[in-house]
């Protein structure tokens, strides 16, 4: 609908000289009386050009070639904003779009044969994902499939670091807690890992070997180990949360393939490096950073900054024509330092996006649950699930926007009533379902042939709340906001309620009770696929 006010405006602006480099906006009165959608460039230009804005309105309606069977009638509100009042049997058109796209409705091709990678969750192995990965991985996998929903190919990528001190920590953990458990007196220092994990994973060594590396100094075996047994946690719990990723990319390999030495190289090359006091920076301040970083120590190991840059240039070099990470809000000051050297490198930075998001609040019981990784005291995202289950977690680490800090209440989450916002939506579609069912069992079934008899109240605004699905779905993707999604069917779940309340099926006339069910028919498609790019499933009965 407002597509189709768009493009009535610019068939205005080719009979209206005025109207060339004006800009028109488009809102929704707050009163329905007041009409669909409402123009407002007469007010605009009434001040630009010293007239009165309702004579310019007018002037303007006066231009518009009306189609009756689209819009029943245009009307000057106030102080000169143009209404529109779309007809009733064009708004319930949008049922026979829903019923004929089916679980297709809301895709689009607009970019179909382009390749886009979502690099997301790139924990390194040392423990498994609690709550703070959650929202990562959550978001991560929603922002891929709303891209897929517009036509992008998506990869979904997952990056990690094997090596350094936090690995070899976690070798010597395993290690420490492997002596212990053959009966070897070990004092294990307090800045180990802590957590039960790391004493189950050393069971398994001794199940497996017994003492045989009671005498061995070398920490490699007990670190892949870790390793190896972390990462099949890690997938576990993922897979538990429907997220499956294309790609694990080894930060060793950017060192294996030269990548490392091909960064430092170009950037030496480019004069957008300095050696001082034995270690190499990198000059940001040429870039508009307000300070040069170092990029390798004195003692010859790279900061973060440098692989970053060499995986980043990787995943431009490999062809993808849109990259997104999902980063933390720890990552907010640094990551333009990464973003500047790959422009000076010579890459688009425009098809990269970073989503950062804020972290997350466990309560439980209105108090707020202290955690540390490291002591071990957190609540793993495996817990969370068994606790309240895969959809309301997936549901409530995107319910909010990325920017704003998330209270995740455990109270709220584990309720099978109306607090709960998963179960709002989910009791909707699965309302719908029995009513289906129901109204079948009375030989009623769904029917567009008598879409016209629509017309009350909660019937158009359910219809036009139909109507906005396609373009939520572009404009939520376009700026990277699952959260929107989420509020646009807690919005359709409400209109359908409201419906349910006030519009009878059975008991009215086989007509209007028809063209009734195809309207939640469609209702129950647009909640599903809605909550497919959520990743969250819909029940047809609870």
């Amino acid at each position: 609908m407002e597509e189709y006010l768009l493009q009535l405006f610019e068939k205005l602006k080719e009979k209206l000289e005025y109207l060339k480099d004006t800009e028109n906006k488009i809102t929704v009165p707050k009163q329905s009386s007041h009409g669909d959608y409402s123009f407002n460039v007469a007010m605009i230009l009434a001040k630009k050009f010293k007239r009165n804005p309702r004579e310019l309105a007018q002037e303007i309606i006066d231009n518009i070639e009306l189609n009756k069977s689209v819009i029943d009638k245009v009307e000057i509100a106030g102080p000169g904003f143009i209404n529109f009042f779309f007809n009733a049997n064009y708004v319930a058109s949008v049922i026979k779009n829903v019923l004929d796209k089916k679980d297709e409705f809301g895709k689009s091709n607009k970019h179909k044969g382009e390749r886009a990678i979502v690099e997301f969750v790139s924990a390194n192995p040392t423990g498994p994902l609690t709550v703070g990965h959650g929202r990562n991985a959550v978001v991560g996998d929603t922002v891929a499939n709303m891209l897929e929903w517009i036509g992008y190919d998506v990869d979904r990528e997952y990056y990690f670091n094997n090596a350094g001190r936090q690995m070899r920590v976690l070798g010597d953990s395993v290690k420490q807690r492997y002596l212990q458990l053959i009966g070897e007196d070990v004092d294990f220092p307090e800045d180990y890992y802590q957590g039960e994990y790391i004493k189950d994973i050393a069971q398994k060594v001794v199940d497996e070997n017994g003492n045989k590396y009671k005498e061995d100094d070398n920490l490699e075996f007990f670190k892949e180990k870790a390793e190896k047994e972390i990462f099949a946690d890690i997938e576990k719990t993922l897979n538990n949360i429907n997220i499956k990723f294309d790609k694990f990319y080894n930060e060793n390999t950017l060192y294996e393939d030269g990548k490392i030495e091909t960064v430092l190289r170009t950037l030496k090359e480019k004069n957008l490096s300095y050696e001082n006091e034995g270690a190499t920076w990198l000059k940001l301040t040429d870039l508009g950073i307000e300070q040069d970083k170092v990029i390798v120590k004195s003692t010859g190991e790279p900061t973060y900054r440098l692989p970053d840059i060499a995986y980043h240039a990787t995943k431009f070099d490999r062809g993808y024509d849109l990259i997104v990470d999902i980063f933390g809000a720890d990552h907010i000051a640094t990551y333009p330092d990464v973003v500047a050297a790959l422009k000076a490198l010579g890459y688009n930075e425009e098809q990269l996006h970073v989503v950062i998001y804020q972290f997350v609040t466990i309560l439980q019981g209105g108090e707020k649950v202290k955690m540390s990784t490291r002591k071990a005291n957190f609540i793993t995202l495996d817990e969370l699930i068994e606790e309240v289950s895969a959809d309301v977690v997936r549901y409530f680490f995107i319910m909010k926007s990325t920017t704003s800090h998330l209270n995740f209440d455990i109270e709220i989450a584990k309720k099978h009533s109306d607090e709960n916002p998963v179960f709002y939506l989910q009791y909707a579609h699965a309302r719908i379902a029995s009513l289906i069912k129901t109204t079948s069992a009375e030989g009623l079934t769904h029917s567009i042939e008598n879409l016209q008899l629509l017309t009350t109240d909660a019937e158009q605004f359910l219809l036009k709340k139909l109507h906005e699905f396609e373009k939520e779905v572009v404009y939520s993707t376009k700026n990277y906001e699952p959260h929107r999604i989420a509020n646009y069917l807690t919005e359709l779940a409400a209109l359908f309620h409201k419906f349910y309340t006030e519009c009878r099926i059975l008991g009215t006339e086989k007509d209007l009770a028809e063209a009734r069910i195809a309207l939640i028919v469609a209702v129950k498609t647009v909640l599903k696929n809605g909550l497919s790019i959520l990743g969250v499933t819909a029940p047809e009965r609870m």
